[in-house]
């Protein structure tokens, strides 16, 4: 069939095939897909926010003087994050579409703010997300990797220290890593930032929403926002724990003058002048108004109660997972995500455990060794979880004995070697297309039911191997 039918259909087909192509995908609501999305399990969230979308989407959000109603929910978003990460007075920010464009955004500004180096870099932990690696891509700041302790996965002030030099526009730590779920030690990586006279950044795009209240609750959080000197700039998601729809963040600057590189004009052409607080030129409203809809609908309480609630799912699993043989989270996390590794010599693969989970109707993402980190799963909780806890675990123990009847998934050491020694630089299209299709990955862009054995081989390339595979086969699923 065409893309485009030679006649219109009515809207109620339009929306029966719709639905029919989306019950293919992982479930958004249930708590059971614990990667990518935010469920609150607040009934009529979804709906309100999808009306909110709708009265909000017709505007633009490029012209604040044509739209000033987006531009005043768009300063009501930011008071609000900015309220939650000890902003002050002097405190602004700017919506974007997600935690990555905010990362880039915090690169930006610090590169456009230092003129006078002419090979800028940043330094930042290991386990630092990839949209800093993006932004180094993007915008030619060199990206200044160090390793992360081996045991807690939290950045080591220290090591941090030595590799900052006279080119670091930018430091960076997280609050909490999306890996492991640990929070960095903000405060003795802000004292190496301050003294070089470069920028501090805190990915708080995951934690900054639901830290505070966590910390109301009673964790023990360590400060990570702009309590601490020395923070520039803050990033915090809503569409994670705001339960907010996809396509809203918030970047805060301690004060404007640190904002201002971020921005862009530009008068010289025929048109209208343009000016850009974001990467984006239009902008559609439905995302800034359905953010601000649920904020007001949920309120502070609101957001109190669904941290309780998360606190209680996520130390319910802490504590059952320990109860499965084989299995132990990693690190000590401090949040809501957990990182699920194997506890001594066992006699099963964590990529059979994924599968087995997805065929139990549970979504866990499977996470690459990576320098002290070993392969893991990842579980995002979220208030969805909670009263699902007795459910999944048990789930868990049975697909970790399937996964031990199955045995190991054993990729061939000759195997192993041969892979090893590609260069993924001197690979024809075809060559990668082979490979993909001997990995079980298709010429359609599909997937095989189980993706274990794929995972393994997975794991055994070099990182720039695999990337270069998995944007191989991205091609193919977007043709």
């Amino acid at each position: 069939m065409s893309a485009l039918p030679e006649r219109g259909r009515p809207a109620a087909d339009v929306l029966a095939e719709l639905r029919d192509r989306r019950a293919g995908d992982l479930p958004t609501s249930g708590g059971r897909t614990l990667a990518y999305v935010y469920d609150s399990g607040v009934a009529g969230l979804d709906e309100l926010a999808a009306a909110a979308h709708a009265l909000g989407a017709p505007a633009n959000a490029l012209d604040p003087t044509a739209f000033p109603s987006l531009a005043a929910m768009e300063n009501d978003l930011v008071a609000a994050a900015a309220g939650l990460v000890g902003g002050g007075a002097e405190t602004v920010g700017t919506v974007t579409s997600g935690g990555t464009e905010s990362c880039l955004l915090a690169v930006l500004a610090a590169r456009e703010a230092r003129p006078d180096v002419a090979r800028p870099t940043m330094v930042l932990p290991a386990t630092a997300h990839a949209a800093f690696h993006k932004a180094a891509h993007y915008f030619g700041v060199r990206a200044v990797p160090v390793p992360v302790n081996p045991v807690t996965f939290r950045a080591d002030p220290a090591a941090m220290a030595a590799a900052v030099d006279g080119s670091t526009v930018l430091v960076v730590a997280s609050a909490p890593s999306y890996a492991h779920g640990v929070v960095d030690p903000v405060a003795e990586i802000a004292e190496t930032a301050t003294t070089a006279g470069a920028r501090l950044h805190v990915d708080a795009c995951i934690g900054g929403w639901v830290l505070p209240y966590l910390r109301r609750l009673g964790v023990a959080v360590s400060d990570f926002g702009f309590t601490v000197p020395g923070v520039s700039s803050v990033s915090v998601d809503l569409h994670k724990y705001a339960y907010c729809p996809k396509g809203v963040s918030v970047l805060l600057h301690a004060d404007a003058g640190l904002r201002r590189a971020q921005f862009f004009a530009s008068a010289d052409w025929p048109g209208y002048t343009m000016l850009n607080t974001t990467l984006q030129s239009t902008r559609s409203g439905g995302p800034v108004a359905a953010a601000w809809a649920v904020l007001r609908h949920l309120g502070d309480a609101g957001y109190l109660r669904l941290a309780e609630a998360t606190l209680a799912a996520v130390r319910a699993i802490h504590d059952g997972i320990r109860e499965i043989d084989g299995l132990r989270v990693l690190g000590d996390p401090d949040a809501t995500l957990l990182a699920l590794g194997t506890d001594g010599e066992v006699d099963f693969d964590l990529f059979t455990v994924a599968d087995e989970m997805r065929v139990r109707g549970w979504y866990l993402q499977p996470q690459f060794a990576h320098g002290a980190a070993p392969v893991s799963l990842h579980l995002t909780v979220t208030a969805a979880s909670h009263g699902g806890e007795t459910w999944l675990l048990a789930d868990l123990a049975a697909a970790v004995a399937a996964a031990r009847a199955a045995g190991p998934v054993v990729v061939d050491d000759e195997l192993a070697g041969l892979i090893a020694a590609l260069d993924p630089e001197q690979l024809t299209g075809a060559q990668f297309r082979t490979l993909l299709a001997e990995a079980g990955l298709g010429a359609d862009g599909g997937l095989p039911d189980r993706m274990a054995e794929v995972n393994a081989l997975l794991a055994v390339s070099p990182p720039r191997l695999r990337e270069r595979l998995l944007l191989e086969f991205l091609g193919m699923v977007f043709r």
